[in-house]
């Protein structure tokens, strides 16, 4: 008996001190623990974390300053950037685009209707947007990464399901002298009643030293390949503002 009250003390002063522990500790021993704060950072600064180290391929030398620009040019406030504006059949924009994942706001640029089917009105574009893409007041860009976001976002949201990709152009470079990243493709695709099944795009992503990246998108269906030439001198017109 006495050996079986000594070992019922020991046994209480253990429960004793274990719920003094678990008490001390967070004061609800039996409550929910709290759930890690919520992630608000902008989509693109989620999926594209500042990078540590240079990109691989990125210019290790300063690039010279561009040429000034010459002629009509298009000029996105917003974004940070200015580019070649054209003639007919090319007009301003006025609509907005805003769709996926990423929300990025076309607002600025010009386009054309190529056609009209059942589905809509088709159309080449040359339009340009800023998107978050950096942490708080951070201004170093993954702009590999998000470079890539945005091209996959072009390609899901804007053109006709399932579709294949040619790449044809992919890299770090400059672009007015400012860091970019250019990927360009021809996408293949079919949908009932669209003459087109093809058609060349490039999305270029600027970093014009702000935590939002400059967007330039530029799209040509295959119905108006002389207008090809476009892409390329496009890109080549962008200057910082």
């Amino acid at each position: 008996m006495i050996f079986g009250g000594v070992a019922g003390a020991i046994v209480a002063i253990g429960l004793t001190v274990l719920l003094i522990v678990i008490v001390g500790g967070d004061g609800d021993p039996f409550g929910s623990k709290a759930g890690p704060p919520a992630d608000v950072r902008p989509p693109l600064a989620q999926a594209c974390p500042a990078p540590t180290t240079a990109p691989s391929g990125a210019p290790t030398a300063v690039p010279s300053a561009p040429p000034p620009a010459t002629g009509e040019r298009t000029v996105d406030e917003t974004a940070g950037i200015s580019y070649q504006r054209y003639g007919a059949p090319w007009e301003t924009w006025t609509d907005v685009w805003e769709a996926g994942t990423l929300r990025v706001p076309y607002r600025v640029g010009q386009h054309f209707v190529t056609e009209v089917y059942r589905g809509g009105s088709y159309h080449a574009s040359i339009l340009s947007a800023a998107v978050p893409a950096a942490d708080n007041d951070a201004v170093t860009l993954d702009l590999e990464c998000v470079g890539r976001q945005v091209a996959a976002d072009v390609r899901a949201e804007y053109y006709p399901q399932p579709n294949r990709m040619e790449p044809l152009r992919d890299e770090v470079t400059t672009l007015g002298g400012r860091p970019a990243w250019v990927s360009q493709f021809r996408l293949r695709f079919s949908e009932a009643g669209l003459t087109a099944t093809e058609e060349l795009s490039a999305v270029a992503v600027i970093d014009v030293g702000k935590p939002t990246a400059a967007i330039l998108y530029v799209s040509v269906p295959g119905t108006h390949k002389q207008f090809d030439y476009v892409i390329d001198e496009v890109l080549e017109s962008v200057r910082p503002l």
